[in-house]
């Protein structure tokens, strides 16, 4: 996945297009990362114990990388990833550009 944690990205499908956020945690087995800010549902908790209400807690939740983009630090546009080999190490490039991220 070319997508990683802490990466800042801008969401190009869903209900939620067009928002920003910071990647918080990625799963790569099912090809989805969790942004915050981003496809927020509300879950309703029940009160625990007597003399406790129950409340509305807002969860974040998982949404397809296809669905993500990176955004370029430079112009503030979503940028596909690419990888270069240098010194024996594999960096993230921007794809247009070829820049470092």
């Amino acid at each position: 996945m070319k997508i990683k944690k802490g990466d800042t990205v801008i969401v190009t499908a869903g209900k939620d297009r067009g928002k920003e956020g910071t990647v918080l945690q990625s799963f790569p087995k099912k090809h989805a990362v969790l942004v915050e800010g981003v496809a927020v549902s509300q879950k309703h908790q029940k009160a625990r114990q007597r003399g406790t209400q129950g409340q509305i807690v807002a969860k974040p939740m998982p949404i397809p990388v296809a669905n993500v983009a990176l955004k370029d630090a430079k112009t503030g546009k979503p940028v596909r990833v690419g990888y270069k080999v240098e010194d024996n190490k594999k960096i993230r490039v921007v794809h247009k550009t070829g820049a470092k991220i």
